[in-house]
């Protein structure tokens, strides 16, 4: 399951975590105190990586992007 982080809207914002399904609806109020609450978006993280992952992928060739050093075009 999922971990959102939330912030407090009032006067002292404040952020907390909670583990809620992806299909249940963003909370609107902090379970605890029952303040108005935001969900931050936040980027996390993730990359893709080509070849085979015990070795390292090969350094691009060229002069970048247009070129096809970077695998954009």
């Amino acid at each position: 399951m999922p971990t959102y982080v939330y912030e407090t809207t009032g006067k002292k914002p404040r952020q907390f975590e909670i583990q809620q399904s992806m299909k249940d609806d963003p909370l609107k109020t902090h379970p605890d105190t029952g303040e108005p609450v935001r969900r931050v978006i936040s980027g996390g993280y993730g990359f893709l990586e080509k070849g085979n992952p015990r070795t390292p992928a090969p350094a691009p060739r060229g002069g970048g992007c247009g070129s096809g050093g970077c695998g954009c075009c």
